[in-house]
């Protein structure tokens, strides 16, 4: 069995870089660079990146230094247990965290840029934990915002019901989480909703699962750079992903440099 679970672990997320990572729970640290770039006059508030299955916090450090570069006082989610466990248990430690932070900096909102199910956290979060008082913007990169055949098939594979990983059962296509995350309003609040997907997404598939109806801006990477070659792992680490991102913390229109490193 734990051999069983091991697999599935990797077959759900590829960024098993499983090195040693501060906490979740940990007090975050601001780590704002000393001489901001002219960009933060305009971006007041703090990010907060949120982790996927099994992304531990150093997976995330490539975003996050490009976010530091660009004045945000940027920091890093690792979900508890590396995700495996219920998604609204992981959702109350993220409303924690959130707290944490707006302490730490004295902000008000936070923005989000949440990676793979650290988005079903973040906006069970908004939707469920009256976070949409507290975040002023949500961007999603490959989530399986109404679920992935990658879980549903995993009894095709010989281990059972997602080998009894909670977090698994829930991103299956039809589970009784997301149904109940996606009844009524997607994208509830006065929060910009901003979903990323690609089409050579490894495990959010159809990739058209992760977008969210009700007003977001869902972005398909190809559709501006037909060229571009994205993976899941890849959403946090390509140059075009990124300049999605920061178009959208700053409520710019899509323009992707499909040429970004």
């Amino acid at each position: 069995m734990l051999l069983r679970k091991t697999a599935l672990v990797l077959a759900l997320a590829t960024a098993a870089l499983l090195t040693s990572a501060a906490t979740a729970t940990a007090a975050p640290a601001d780590s704002t660079p000393a001489a901001p770039t002219p960009l933060a006059a305009a971006a007041v508030n703090p990010v907060i990146v949120v982790g996927g299955l099994s992304g531990v916090a150093v997976a995330y450090e490539p975003i996050a230094a490009r976010l530091r570069a660009d004045g945000y006082r940027t920091f890093i989610y690792q979900l508890p247990g590396l995700g495996l466990g219920d998604i609204p248990t992981s959702a109350r430690a993220f409303a924690t965290y959130v707290e944490q932070v707006r302490a730490n900096t004295g902000a008000a909102t936070v923005d989000v840029v949440a990676h793979s199910e650290g988005g079903l956290v973040s906006r069970y979060y908004l939707k469920r934990l009256g976070g949409t008082a507290t975040v002023g913007r949500y961007v999603s990169l490959g989530t399986p915002q109404y679920g992935t055949y990658v879980a549903n098939i995993v009894a095709f594979l010989g281990l059972g019901s997602c080998a009894g990983i909670v977090a698994c059962q829930q991103m299956t296509i039809g589970s009784a989480f997301l149904a109940d995350l996606n009844a009524g309003d997607d994208t509830p609040g006065a929060v910009r909703y901003t979903t990323v997907r690609t089409l050579q997404d490894e495990l959010v598939r159809p990739t058209g699962n992760a977008a969210v109806n009700d007003g977001a801006t869902n972005v398909l990477i190809q559709a501006y750079c037909p060229l571009r070659v994205v993976g899941h792992l890849g959403l946090v680490l390509d140059g075009t992903a990124y300049t999605i991102v920061r178009g959208a913390l700053v409520d710019g229109p899509v323009r992707p440099n499909c040429l970004a490193l």
